[in-house]
């Protein structure tokens, strides 16, 4: 047989091709192309192909390229990838208002993989599933955030279960993005003054599918030294470099668009630390003459805003010497005093000591405002009332679209090819069709589903013993008795979320008598695994999670509680793909929203949870389970957590326990796997991006 030949510098150009747009982030066939190329690379450097492809030589990719299996691989995923970018399989007509002119979608944290740390939490993972379903659905978009060079943090717990923070350097040169410059090779920069400096603003790209995501970053040399560490650190510092941080997204992110000669259709300011942006719009409708009153009319036709904070102190907030310190020049620039400039963010305009705050602005200058879900948005209107006197709480301007997730970023690879197989390779158009949906879901045979459970709940079994096992390695113990922690064959429930303490991480260990009978049942076992970050100035959360390390290592709790160290989403995946159960049990009405119960969905996974953000509307009895009843507490903090404590108790001991045990011969659950079945019919087509950006573009973007 003839040798086949190829042209190599064409190959490795679809590699990096490939490598540069990060739709692999959701795509699985090019995830595994990847990690063929270097299988430990891929796992140390979190699952960054360019990492991988930094550890190959040419003379060894070039031999490689010559098995005919990887080359066919290759060309396998840039034509899937080349398909993608060209065809959209489900277009939608209104989206061509936006063709010329992009949706800019600014958000402080954007989550689209592990392997670029630039998000810290929920924010930011809804950020980057919103930018991914932008791509899949045809809407032109840009997204802007900050490059954060270290990330949100590292963190590490040491042998007494306490949580320690590492910042670790990112170099733009080993991620996917690159940097924006002219056609001369140089840098594209804008000038945003802060105090009484210029800052240089400079910008990476990074592509996902068809958006385009413009990461901002101030670490350039004729910076003054703490102006280059502005964008080091997710949510970093003081009220001073909070306040920095929002004037270069907001003022130096709208600049940037502009430099690059984009022209959005409308900003959508994703919470408030963006909402500076509406007075750099302002700043030019001035200067084209525009009287103040008809400057800001113009502005707010292109702005849109969505707020998530339920409880006042979580809004950002500055004192008016800080604002003065800040951006005097900026209002100078305005040609408005100090006291009209603060006028913009008080609820009261008249009450000098009511503090700036960046919700109100935002609130202020956009034509529309949502909240997060249908509660999250009474609980909004109630709580900015005073912006709009003598209207009602319920006529309060504020609407709400229920957050969702980006279901392939969530699929496990099982998972994928259980539905390519039992539902077709046109399952995901089906998913989109809930009528063709259920139709498909109802033929999903017993058998398989359950071999799906059992094959999911033993890798993420494996992967908390592999990552528990290094963290002994590190502690220079041994690591034998890993191996006997959880089991394939127990009843697993995942927590895995920032460890705020509204979140109430250990309620399920209330009683702990209670608690260890529950997970201590040899004939029903039952095991829990926690994950997640506290801030590092949250004490409190900190406590939390040396608390919940301390029940592991309780005999009554050893092997069958584990805490996972170092969230991101890479363990997100595992865990929502491994769990039985996801629980949720924050203090209603906090919960603005989540999504995490909805990645365990396409899974096979059941969620459990108060009744608060999403699920109190996607529950229907049959679905999951509800810890208590859909209402409103009248009683203290303190009385609410014993009456949640006790409903939690209730549902597991009395609902989930004996469903998920209750076995026919054969050894199948099948009441458990009916509602699983009706979790996916019911749950799945609905609390996912993209209808979610569909209802957005409907419901916002478009200017009626």
């Amino acid at each position: 047989m003839a040798q086949k030949t190829f042209h190599f510098a064409k190959e490795r150009k679809k590699i990096y091709e490939l490598a540069y747009n990060l739709r692999w982030s959701y795509d699985c066939p090019t995830q595994q192309f990847f990690a063929k190329l270097s299988p430990r690379v891929w796992d140390r450097s979190n699952h960054n192909p360019i990492s991988a492809l930094s550890e190959i030589s040419e003379e060894e990719l070039r031999s490689r390229l010559m098995n005919h299996d990887l080359h066919a691989e290759l060309n396998g995923c840039y034509e899937s990838l080349q398909s993608y970018l060209k065809t959209v399989h489900i277009p939608v007509p209104s989206f061509k208002h936006f063709d010329k002119h992009p949706v800019a979608y600014f958000s402080a944290e954007i989550g689209i993989h592990e392997s670029l740390p630039i998000y810290s939490g929920g924010l930011g993972i809804l950020s980057g599933d919103h930018t991914k379903s932008a791509s899949d659905i045809g809407l032109n978009f840009v997204g802007v955030t900050l490059f954060y060079r270290q990330g949100y943090f590292v963190q590490r717990i040491n042998s007494e279960g306490s949580q320690l923070e590492e910042y670790n350097q990112h170099d733009y040169r080993s991620l996917p993005i690159t940097p924006v410059t002219d056609e001369g090779g140089n840098l594209v920069k804008v000038q945003v003054q802060i105090g009484r400096s210029s800052v240089s603003v400079a910008a990476y790209k990074a592509v996902v599918g068809r958006s385009v995501l413009y990461l901002l970053e101030t670490n350039l040399p004729e910076n003054e030294s703490h102006y280059r560490d502005l964008t080091a650190r997710v949510y970093g510092g003081d009220s001073t470099t909070r306040i920095s941080q929002e004037i270069i997204l907001g003022i130096g992110g709208a600049k940037f668009l502009k430099e690059v000669e984009l022209e959005p259709a409308v900003y959508h300011m994703n919470e408030g630390h963006s909402a500076f942006l509406t007075l750099e719009l302002l700043h030019e409708q001035l200067l084209l003459g525009k009287s103040l009153g008809r400057a800001v009319e113009e502005v707010k036709k292109k702005c849109v805003f969505t707020t998530h904070t339920p409880v006042a102190a979580g809004h950002d907030r500055f004192t008016q010497d800080l604002i003065n310190f800040s951006l005097s020049g900026f209002v100078s620039a305005l040609g408005i005093s100090l006291d009209e400039f603060m006028k913009f963010g008080r609820v009261n305009p008249n009450d000098k000591a009511e503090t700036f705050c960046m919700t109100v602005l935002a609130l202020k200058m956009s034509r529309a405002a949502n909240a997060v879900s249908e509660l999250n948005g009474k609980i909004s209107r109630q709580m900015w009332t005073g912006l709009y006197p003598g209207k009602k709480a319920e006529q309060v301007p504020i609407g709400h679209i229920t957050n969702g997730i980006h279901c392939l970023t969530w699929l496990s690879t099982e998972a994928r090819a259980l539905y390519e197989r039992e539902v077709g390779p046109n399952w995901l158009n089906k998913l989109g069709r809930q009528t063709d949906w259920t139709s498909a879901v109802g033929k999903i045979s017993d058998d398989e589903l359950w071999a799906l459970r059992y094959a999911l709940r033993r890798r993420l079994i494996e992967f908390v013993r592999e990552r528990m096992r290094r963290q002994q390695v590190r502690f220079g113990n041994s690591s034998d008795w890993v191996e006997k922690t959880l089991s394939a064959d127990a009843l697993t429930i995942g927590f895995s979320r920032r460890f705020a303490t509204y979140k109430r991480a250990p309620l399920l260990f209330t009683d702990l008598q209670r608690a260890a009978e529950l997970l201590g049942d040899s004939k029903r076992p039952v095991q829990i695994i926690f994950s997640g970050k506290a801030h590092p100035r949250d004490d409190a959360g900190k406590a939390f999670i040396q608390q919940v390390i301390r029940l592991s290592r309780d005999p009554r709790f050893t092997g069958k509680v584990a805490f996972l160290e170092d969230y991101d989403m890479g363990v997100a995946r595992q865990l929502v793909a491994g769990s039985d159960v996801w629980l949720n049990n924050p203090r209603r009405p906090l919960e603005a929203s989540g999504t995490s119960g909805e990645k365990v969905i396409m899974n096979g996974g059941l969620n459990c949870s108060v009744m608060d953000g999403w699920w109190r509307e996607a529950y229907n009895g049959k679905n999951g389970f509800s810890i208590g009843e859909d209402k409103d507490s009248l009683v203290s903090v303190e009385e609410q957590d014993k009456i949640d404590s006790s409903n939690l108790y209730e549902v597991i001991e009395n609902k989930v326990v004996p469903t998920f045990y209750d076995r026919d011969a054969s050894g199948l659950p099948l009441k458990w796997i009916k509602m699983i079945k009706e979790s996916l019919k019911t749950i799945a087509p609905v609390y996912n991006t993209t209808r979610m950006v569909k209802e957005y573009a409907q419901k916002y973007y478009i200017q009626k």
